[in-house]
């Protein structure tokens, strides 16, 4: 009998620390959506979490997608 793929679970609540290390090292060079997905959260939870930790998207990405 195969083995059934787990389902990837979206979490809610509580960021462990491997989460936020993760979020820092991503958001500024990152699309969120991108992110969100990665680690099986809603983009407007990652998006809200970046923000209450004053993450901003880096310059350099920001030009790249001609935004800046």
């Amino acid at each position: 009998m195969a083995k059934k793929k787990k389902a990837k679970r979206i979490s809610r609540g509580q960021w462990s620390k491997r989460d936020l290390n993760l979020l820092k090292k991503l958001f500024p060079v990152t699309a969120t959506s991108k992110i969100a997905k990665k680690m099986g959260r809603k983009t407007d939870a990652v998006k809200k979490k970046a923000s209450r930790m004053g993450l901003k998207k880096s310059k350099a990405y920001l030009k790249r997608i001609g935004r800046a």
